[in-house]
């Protein structure tokens, strides 16, 4: 199925909304005229296709054939398509190739495999080892042994019912007694413990409640994609964000089967690159959604001397609770062996198990009489030594699974005859041993295991243990060096504009685990790390009902970042932190006697009395806090790349991880203005103060002047001159649109402020865009240009801003 080949409209930006039922499509067509007021020029939407009934965010599908109905179903959809073309929007929308919910009772796709096996014309769109389990799939549903449990398990007709769970029943096998009725069918019911170690069916990272789909398959292709395709063929939808390609069997050829599928839309693909990895060149698609613009970023506004020092602060504070030392490297690599072990175990086994049968099978002797204990030993050693998430057939692997890596993976076997495991994987690996149906299924499985590592490894357990610096530890960035220089930063913004002009940008989105202003406030902490440890040692004196220092640190800075806030929000997120971290509880061990002691240090603590000294601390920063907030605000909005906005966050927004920063936003009724500017504050009070009149002006002036931001705009850095040139970070885009912000202000001002540091424009006359009025030529005093804001956006005089 292909779509007619059309012009793919890129978007001057989006605003992202996430759709639940109690946030359904008329809710969403309800707050167009507002958004639409905003200056962007799509919506972007969260899943639409039909979910688990209740889900809040929409990843868990049920049947990619129909539009979700608890959200209005398709006419819901279409009717809001509608209202946005009426108010000049678009519609982009997140699809989810990777998965589908493993709840049979909704999935009809599922509920037909695992009535008829194999046979079932649906058996090819799950990722299921038949082979492995007997010929059953397991489905860790039992809240126990199945001995301690069975008793709970009824026959209902054609159905199998467990609790909330519902099994269809293989035909003929419905008067069997129970123990034999289990036997009989193609599934296999068992404690959800299993689920670590035996599992026989490719999860979304370590949660089993969602199965792998093969879109690998072209049939598994067209039935799971021709609704959305329809949905663009017909106008309703106009782009797409393509969630986790990297769970994807064969990323590259998905892609460019996408692409032809919709003509060409704008499509960005959520890919997390690693600190300086570049996206595959050959993918047909815009860039990514935007989470290395999110660490360039956030990086121009960290202090790298001063986060030196707060690191050197932590270790002391922490010590010797910092995970041995506080080293990111070493903290990634002992989490990487905790979740290969533990939560991936079951992957590692289908890992070993298909190396292993294609070892012992080869014609070529240099595969043969490899133990699978070595195997699985170098797999593993091989696995936790990947710095990116998984390597790519466009690719070369040698890039990623290096020589030095596999040198160090040798020094891990205590028989070195077995160490020669190393290079038999690293070779398949890197496809030199050729392209057959093993060899392809083997590094198929190897990058779909990489990607899972490393996203439960980095982002759901480095994370939360290795915690100097919260405003760091978010999706692609790199904790252990977080400060990007504006050399890098122009380095970077550089490279955009010339590969990747289209890519998607964000500071904030329904995954980031801290919102773009509580970061920004946190990056403050680099510029004055004592002060930080002073009170710190202060509040933390007694050290009663502290469960341990890590946490602490932690904490304290939850509540420095977020401000003023509901201390259940607060707990809710640090309850969720020590589960992740997994080192005194976790998810599935939980503790209560510890968990209880981090719910009443909190209660106690961060947001008690204490907490005071931390707001007060806050308080006394507040200007710097706030010449983050815009300065990332303006950086993101006018840098290369489209912008994505997340719902709210137009305003202050200052919300933590997940599911804090899903709630439902409430918009105003109607469109509103772009707020006067008061005075120095600049707007509104707060740290947040004039962010809605910053993000309005940029958007609009995006939207008059799509020219200066497009696909053939430039992009060129400004540098400052005088003493205080470091702190002003300054770009030009096509020679019309000019962006300048206050970097390091803190620093800034203790060192005596901007004296006489100066600004060179390009030719001509500039008009500042947040203070109409006011112009400036020349050698501009940056003093002036940042009188009343710590940011600047001009626009060159006459360049169409009565447009």
């Amino acid at each position: 199925m292909t779509l007619e080949q059309s012009d793919p409209a890129v978007p001057t930006a989006t605003y992202r909304l996430q759709l639940q039922p109690g946030f359904p499509f008329a809710a969403a067509a309800a707050a167009v005229p507002y958004v639409a007021s905003l200056g962007v020029s799509h919506l972007h939407l969260s899943p639409v296709l039909e979910a688990v009934p209740g889900s809040t965010h929409g990843y868990d599908v049920v049947d990619h054939a129909r539009v979700r109905g608890e959200l209005g179903g398709e006419e819901g959809l279409r009717s809001l398509a509608r209202t946005a073309r009426e108010h000049g929007l678009g519609l982009i929308v997140d699809i989810v190739p990777n998965h589908m919910a493993m709840s049979p009772r909704h999935n009809h796709a599922l509920w037909e495999v695992l009535r008829e096996g194999p046979a079932s014309r649906y058996a090819r769109w799950f990722d299921i080892d038949w082979e492995a389990q007997g010929g059953q799939v397991l489905l860790p549903v039992l809240g126990g042994p199945l001995g301690a449990e069975i008793d709970r398990l009824k026959v209902d007709g054609d159905v199998l019912r467990y609790h909330e769970h519902a099994f269809p029943l293989r035909e003929g096998t419905a008067r069997l007694p129970l123990p034999e009725l289990l036997d009989a069918q193609w599934y296999r019911p068992v404690w959800w413990r299993l689920a670590r170690t035996e599992l026989n069916y490719r999860r979304f990272f370590s949660i089993s409640e969602l199965i792998g789909v093969r879109v690998e398959d072209p049939e598994v292709f067209e039935a799971t994609h021709a609704t959305i395709l329809e949905l663009l063929r017909e106008g309703v939808i106009d782009g797409l964000r393509v969630d986790h390609p990297d769970g994807l069997a064969d990323p590259d050829t998905y892609l460019r089967r996408l692409h032809e599928a919709t003509g060409g839309r704008w499509t960005v693909v959520e890919k997390i690159l690693s600190d300086g990895e570049p996206l595959p060149a050959s993918w047909p698609v815009a860039g990514t959604t935007g989470y290395d613009a999110l660490r360039h970023v956030d990086g121009l506004f960290t202090d790298p001397a001063g986060f030196g020092e707060l690191l050197g602060q932590y270790r002391r504070f922490a010590a010797p609770q910092t995970d041995r030392g506080g080293d990111w490297d070493a903290t990634v690599r002992r989490a990487a062996y905790k979740v290969l072990t533990h939560e991936l175990a079951t992957e590692v086994d289908r890992l070993t198990r298909v190396v292993s049968r294609l070892c012992a099978t080869s014609p070529e002797p240099a595969l043969r009489d490899r133990a699978p204990w070595a195997l699985r030993t170098a797999l593993q050693e091989l696995l936790v030594r990947l710095e990116v998430y998984r390597p790519y057939a466009s690719v070369d692997a040698s890039a990623v699974v290096t020589e030095e890596a596999a040198a160090e993976a040798r020094l891990a076997f205590v028989v070195p005859e077995e160490a020669g495991a190393v290079d038999v994987v690293r070779d398949l690996v890197l496809g030199r041993y050729g392209d057959g149906p093993a060899q392809v299924e083997f590094r198929t499985r190897f990058a779909q295991t990489a990607s899972a590592l490393r996203a439960k490894a980095v982002e759901d357990t480095a994370y939360y243990r290795y915690v100097p610096l919260l405003s760091a530890n978010e999706v692609g960035g790199n904790p252990g060096a977080p400060a990007v220089s504006p050399e890098r930063f122009h380095a970077y913004c550089a490279r955009v504009q010339r590969d990747w002009p289209a890519t998607g940008t964000v500071v904030s989105t329904h995954d980031t685990k801290r919102s773009a202003d509580v970061r920004a406030a946190l990056h403050v902490l680099t510029e004055c790390p004592r002060r930080w440890a002073d009170v710190l040692a202060e509040v933390t004196r007694t050290g009663e009902g502290v469960p341990d220092a890590q946490l602490a640190w932690a904490a304290w800075q939850t509540v420095f970042g977020l401000g003023p806030a509901d201390g259940e929000r607060v707990r809710g997120a640090l309850l969720k932190h020590v589960r992740e971290a997994g080192l005194y509880t976790s998810w599935t061990e939980q503790e209560p006697p510890y968990e209880e002691a981090v719910a009443r240090f909190v209660a106690a603590g961060p947001c008690g009395a204490p907490g005071g000294k931390v707001a007060a601390l806050r308080a006394s920063l507040e200007p710097h806090v706030r010449a983050n907030v815009l300065g990332t605000a303006l950086v993101h909005l006018t840098m290369p790349g489209v912008p994505d906005v997340y719902q709210g966050t137009e305003g202050e927004y200052r919300a933590l991880v997940d599911p804090d920063n899903r709630r439902v936003v409430a918009f105003p009724p109607e469109p509103s203005e772009l707020p006067e500017p008061s005075g120095g504050s600049g707007g509104s009070g707060g740290s947040g103060g004039g962010k809605e009149a910053v993000t309005r002006a940029a958007l609009r002036l995006r939207a008059r002047r799509p020219d200066a931001f497009g696909d053939t705009a430039s992009y060129e850095p400004l540098t400052a001159e005088g003493p205080a040139a470091a702190h002003c970070v300054a770009f030009v885009r096509s020679g019309q649109v000019l962006t300048a912000v206050t970097r390091l202000s803190l620093r800034l001002a203790e060192a005596g402020g901007w004296r006489d540091t100066r600004l060179a424009l390009p030719p001509g006359r500039w008009a500042d865009v947040l203070e109409p009025g006011r112009e400036f030529t020349g050698h501009a005093r940056v003093a002036e240009l940042f009188e009343r804001w710590p940011v600047a956006l001009l626009e060159r005089a006459g360049a169409g801003q009565d447009g």
